[in-house]
């Protein structure tokens, strides 16, 4: 994509060495250093650093803060959001669900993480409608790929740290070494207290937590009905609710509500006051159906799976779940025994198999369940998902994992329309 650019000696830039000619110029990167003389054969009219053109997008006139972390990170960044914008002040953010501007849909979903160029023209969207605050995910691929190149962070924060895209990573190590790397600057920083495998530059280090002393410490808690915190900030104390679900999720409003207040000069009373504003995100513990009881969630990695399962553990639960192809694959009998060390039932099906054949993926899971009794397996997602209801008992809750609010399914290279929310509403009609 060209994006032009005022007061230049060149008119556009482009990280397409296909697209460069006499008025563009070749933005270097590290993706597509190998293609830089094919943008020298079609005429650029220079080439240029990513990091060097930064600030010709307004990146410096707009707060921007970034979300790494393995779970939670598109949580975490829409409660920023939620909170800044019925706070009073103009936000846009970038992620796994899109880009926003002050609350409405600038452009569908697409990577985490963009590429470096499409980042800063996003930035430079907001900056040009008034956008005070830039909150983007930050996801491992983007940091060893130089994909927040040029980007001054005005807080960084850091969720968890757990398995996965161990297919990309080599090893668990590196995808830790990669993560904490994102927090060696002295820039400001929040970082999750409790997650041990946290390593950061301590100068400007924020903490937040709940087992371990931290800057925001959650001191009390209830789970009955949505979330009910007391909140430790140095002598101060205070309170927060919130209607969603989950001791996750408790991790990730007490990180939002920490940002907020670290970054605007609002009180935390006053950042209580909005946060049960914020009703979730779309297929993150989204319940489809009341009677019966079934919730969709994105969860799709062993520690995702875990956190849900166990937010829910006082129930009898039926679990559906896949596991991707062409994807870790090392993951997938760990997600088999956290799902049968807490669901009464476990229905383990496709989820997005690639060019992998599902059969396969789902025997990959099936040995990491040592009930046997307790599994079905159907590779059909919509079969397995309709064996669910039809089994489903009393009070039974189904918890339907990996897909979110996706909407559809990859097989090879083709997406299929597939919507686990639709299929549930579809089934129960005709049930």
């Amino acid at each position: 994509m060209k994006i032009q650019l005022p007061d230049t000696p060149y008119k556009y830039v482009s990280e397409d060495s296909q697209e460069c000619d006499h008025e563009t110029a070749f933005v270097l990167t590290s993706q597509n250093a190998k293609y830089l003389d094919n943008a020298k054969e079609n005429g650029a009219h220079s080439i240029v650093k990513a990091a060097d053109i930064a600030p010709l997008f307004g990146v410096n006139h707009i707060k921007i803060i970034g979300i790494t972390g393995t779970n939670g990170k598109t949580t975490t960044a829409a409660a920023i959001y939620s909170i800044l914008l019925d706070l009073g002040y103009k936000v846009a953010m970038q992620g796994t669900r899109g880009f926003y501007i002050n609350d409405e849909v600038a452009e569908g979903k697409t990577l985490t993480t963009p590429s470096v160029v499409n980042t800063y023209r996003h930035i430079y969207q907001a900056a040009s409608l008034g956008c005070e605050y830039f909150i983007m995910e930050v996801s491992s691929h983007a940091i060893v790929q130089k994909r927040i190149e040029g980007i001054p962070f005005a807080l960084k924060i850091l969720t968890n740290i757990t398995q996965d895209h161990l297919d990309y990573h080599n090893g668990l190590q590196e995808y830790i070494d990669v993560k904490n790397s994102f927090f060696d600057d002295e820039s400001l920083k929040l970082i999750n207290k409790d997650e041990i495998r946290a390593k950061f530059n301590y100068k400007n280090a924020n903490s937040y937590g709940i087992e371990n002393p931290a800057t925001y410490r959650v001191i009390a808690y209830t789970m009955n009905d949505g979330i009910s915190a007391v909140m430790q900030n140095f002598q101060a104390v205070e309170t927060f609710s919130s209607s969603l679900y989950g001791f996750f999720n408790l991790y990730n409003i007490t990180a939002a509500v920490a940002a907020v207040h670290l970054l605007t000069e609002h009180t935390i009373p006053e950042i209580a006051e909005v946060t049960d504003n914020f009703a979730g995100v779309s297929g993150r513990m989204e319940k489809v159906s009341d009677n019966p009881l079934i919730i969709v969630d994105f969860a799709h990695t062993p520690d995702g799976m875990q956190q849900i399962l166990n937010s829910l553990k006082e129930n009898e639960l039926l679990v559906v779940f896949g596991a991707g192809g062409d994807r870790d694959k090392s993951k997938r009998p760990v997600m088999g025994r956290v799902a049968s060390s807490y669901a009464a039932r476990v229905y383990v099906t496709s989820d997005n198999p690639r060019s992998e054949d599902p059969d396969a993926i789902i025997k990959d899971i099936v040995d990491g369940i040592t009930e046997q009794q307790k599994v079905y397996v159907n590779p059909n997602r919509k079969e397995a998902i309709a064996q669910a209801i039809k089994d489903q008992q009393g009070d039974e809750v189904i918890l339907i994992l990996g897909k979110g609010d996706e909407t559809y399914q990859i097989v090879y290279d083709k997406k299929f329309p597939f919507d686990d929310r639709e299929i549930v509403r579809e089934l129960l009609a005709e049930k």
